[in-house]
């Protein structure tokens, strides 16, 4: 391809480039060295300091910007010229004396040798920064980024002005900036990560002692993920709000202690569901226990600061036979979870050290409760599937519903009171049989129960009786009853008797 035709091409490409692009062809003086460059094509949207963009072809570089000639940008040139190896100049500055052009400007330069020219980008670097410092200024605005990889801080220079520190010193360490909050807010400090790490964008208002004063900071802040979607940086924007805070109203703070206790209650909301998900995670598939078919389905909430104390644990013991339990810890947030945990865990040691009676288990359960301060309802139930007898007792809990031939209706109730409610209590145990087919299930009071409107216990009972006359319809009454409650979580235990 001649000459003219490369320059043509390339001419035709940096035009339509949004960006500062120049390419230059070198100039040589009789003794064959580099004395000059011609600019042989220019982007057409990046205008240089004079405001000239394309009428710049064709023109030498040491007539268009005479001040470059010998310095250290020109020293570049020849360099990249010279050697092929693309170089950059950050923090470049061009002085121009000519009026009516800005006297000092910035540039961070690259250069790349690019079909026997250079290719040179430019971005302007002072006009951006001026305004930068103007909007933090004018708003109280600062910049950060925390690397979650390195642990390195990045500043704005807003941020130093925020927190007043001298910009030779750095950035504040994550753990400096923590002790710089006020005790009282650090549970907002905790709800702002567990709203990063539910995948949202933080906003909180915070206080932090700053010298001598007490600073109000508005942090919104939002993580920026990998490939993988694993945060890999925090993005955050801080602006100093005390003047505001200062001169707000009493309704104003009220608004915002409202919106703070929410916040808060949310953070807790998510703490609590990963506890609970941790101590008993919901199996997918159906769990093929001795004589049974067992779906476990487990429903937050639609209330999201609701997080209840719902429990539930099926699985063979070494006899053969096989437990089936279902409970409610009275209260919602973390003291509920933290109760169903204590519940749940203690149960599963009972049964490992060979303790099966479904009254006994339900006193030490009871005791528990008394022990901790806790109250709450129980099913327990052992089935043997060798006799298909159910052996269960309860604890102020609704009976097990069971379906027969097309007819369903709730187990006959054992006598047996709140969890918690007496150390004395005396728990009946019940002892039904079972047949082939049959459908038994256990449940929390989330299925049936809402606030301020009636039960829906003959739906689900007429559900069941449904599916107990088609035994290959249970995945579709699963279905059915996998619905939220508005204001409480719901466990369920759907049992086929194999």
């Amino acid at each position: 391809m001649a000459d003219d035709e490369v320059a043509h091409v390339v001419r035709e490409m940096l035009s339509v480039i949004p960006a500062g692009c120049s390419w230059l062809l070198p100039v040589t003086s009789a003794d064959g060295l580099v004395c000059d460059f011609r600019v042989a094509a220019t982007s057409g949207h990046g205008h240089d300091i004079h405001r000239r963009g394309t009428s710049r072809i064709d023109h030498l570089l040491s007539e268009l910007y005479p001040g470059i000639v010998g310095g250290p940008l020109w020293q570049l040139y020849l360099e990249v010229e010279r050697t092929g190896e693309p170089a950059e100049m950050r923090e470049f500055r061009y002085d121009e004396k000519q009026a009516g052009v800005v006297a000092h400007s910035l540039f961070d330069v690259t250069v790349h040798r690019v079909l026997g020219g250079l290719l040179v980008w430019w971005q302007r670097l002072d006009e951006d920064r001026h305004r930068l410092r103007r909007t933090e200024q004018l708003a109280s605005l600062g910049w950060s980024e925390y690397d979650l990889v390195t642990g390195d801080v990045g500043w704005s220079p807003g941020m130093y002005k925020i927190f007043e520190r001298d910009r030779e010193l750095g950035p504040l360490a994550r753990g400096e900036q923590a002790a710089a909050m006020l005790d009282e807010d650090r549970r907002l400090a905790e709800t702002a990560w567990q709203t990063l790490d539910s995948g949202a964008a933080s906003d909180i208002t915070a206080r932090f002692r700053i010298g001598p004063e007490i600073k109000h900071l508005r942090i919104l802040s939002d993580t920026v993920n990998d490939a993988d979607g694993h945060p890999v940086k925090i993005n955050a924007v801080v602006q100093d709000v005390t003047a505001r805070e200062n001169t707000r109203t009493a309704i104003d703070r009220l608004r915002d202690q409202l919106h703070s206790r929410e916040m808060t209650a949310l953070a807790e909301h998510r703490l609590a569901a990963q506890l609970q998900n941790l101590i008993q995670p919901v199996p997918r598939d159906p769990l093929p226990l001795p004589g049974l078919q067992v779906l476990v389905n487990y429903r937050p909430a639609e209330n999201t600061v609701r997080v209840g104390g719902d429990w539930y644990h099926a699985d063979r013991l070494p006899t053969g036979q096989v437990v089936l339990a279902v409970g409610d810890v009275a209260g919602h947030g973390l003291g509920a979870a933290n109760g169903m945990a204590h519940l749940r865990f203690a149960l599963i040691a009972w049964l490992s050290i060979g303790l099966h009676d479904p009254a006994q288990l339900m006193t030490h359960l009871n005791r528990l409760c008394g022990q901790l301060g806790l109250t709450g309802t129980a099913v327990l139930s052992v089935y043997d599937p060798a006799t298909r007898e159910l052996s269960w007792a309860r604890a102020g809990h609704a009976a097990p519903l069971l379906a027969r031939n097309g007819e369903a209706a709730p187990l006959a109730r054992p006598e047996g009171r709140l969890l918690g409610a007496d150390n004395e209590s005396y728990y009946e145990v019940h002892r039904p049989c079972l047949a082939p087919h049959d459908l038994l299930l256990l449940y929390t009071d989330g299925l049936v129960e809402r606030r301020g409107g009636p039960t829906l216990l003959p739906e689900v009972l007429d559900a069941l009786a449904e599916a107990s006359r088609q035994p290959d319809t249970v995945g579709a009454l699963y279905t059915r009853l996998n619905r939220p409650s508005p204001d409480d979580d719901t466990c369920t235990l759907l049992v086929e008797v194999t």
